[in-house]
């Protein structure tokens, strides 16, 4: 009697252990979708991407024009992790935007006030630290005062990362308002812009697949309908495709509410979580910056 007493307490404790080690072995993933606020297609994208109920994070880009939509979408769903896109170039041709802070930032705009068009034109032209640091301030600080908690702060097109003065800047600006820095924890990040639209789902379900256990991993994601705002603009910064926005970013969307994408979470043991659920369990003080960076 004993001994089977003693068998069951084994087999008892065994269980316990594999879920524990189970558990361990998770892949943790966030999702972070860029350029909220862009236009009302990539507002009306999240606000779907919210209804799936799945976790995600977004980056907010304050200094477009439907920033407040996104505000509003975004407060009445507290539970996304927000962060401030922090941008310095406009790359869609006629639609364009310029810094927070107007024409007393003038080093970092074209002669009609608007950002540069390119990563290449930023680095290139006669841009003043001072004034980026100025600029970048006023866009955390609007990401602030617009009553969403926000979390953390990323790079638009990587530029603001672009040189180890532009990110002392930001890593400066993080630390004054207390928030994270997108790839400043190690994460191995993917991204399937590059992938047709019809491709974007294999390629998501494989990254899922593949992503290591023993550190946070990223999908940057790019979502969009696929509608006449959309289609209207071409991206003079993607050359390989230019004319195609509403398809391939409606396609990102569509893979991430997709049945198939849920049963590759479940299938390779993986827990989506976001930027504020990765501050809340390694803090602030663990940041590093990259060493590509």
């Amino acid at each position: 009697m004993k001994n089977k007493k003693l068998f069951v307490v084994l087999i008892m404790l065994f269980q316990i252990l594999f879920v524990a080690q189970t558990l361990d072995a998770q892949k943790k993933v966030i999702i972070r979708c860029d350029d909220s606020g862009m236009c009302h297609s990539v507002n009306m994208a999240i606000k779907k991407l919210i209804e799936t109920g799945i976790p995600f994070s977004t980056s907010v880009m304050f200094v477009c024009p439907w920033y407040q939509e996104a505000v509003e979408i975004l407060k009445a769903n507290p539970q996304v992790s927000v962060g401030v896109h922090l941008t310095l170039t406009s790359e869609w041709k006629n639609y364009r935007w310029g810094p927070v802070l107007g024409r007393t930032v003038s080093s970092l705009t074209d002669n009609n006030g608007y950002f540069q068009a390119s990563d290449s034109a930023f680095l290139k032209s006669k841009y003043k630290l001072d004034e980026v640091e100025k600029e970048l301030r006023a866009q955390i600080e609007r990401g602030i005062n617009s009553g969403l908690k926000i979390d953390y702060v990323d790079h638009h097109m990587f530029v603001a990362c672009a040189t180890p003065e532009l990110n002392s800047i930001v890593e400066k600006l993080a630390a004054e308002y207390n928030l994270a820095i997108a790839a400043y924890y190690d994460e191995g990040n993917e991204s399937v812009w590059g992938d047709r639209p019809e491709d974007k789902l294999t390629a998501l379900k494989n990254f899922l697949a593949n992503f290591p256990v023993d550190k946070p991993n990223l999908l940057i994601m790019h979502i969009g309908m696929d509608d006449s705002e959309l289609n209207a603009l071409v991206d003079e910064s993607y050359k390989i495709d230019p004319f195609r926005t509403g398809k391939h970013r409606f396609a990102e969307l569509e893979a991430l509410g997709s049945k198939a994408f849920e049963m590759a979470v479940k299938s390779n043991n993986v827990k989506l979580i976001t930027y504020r659920d990765l501050v809340s369990e390694l803090g602030l003080k663990v940041m590093k910056r990259p060493d590509n960076n």
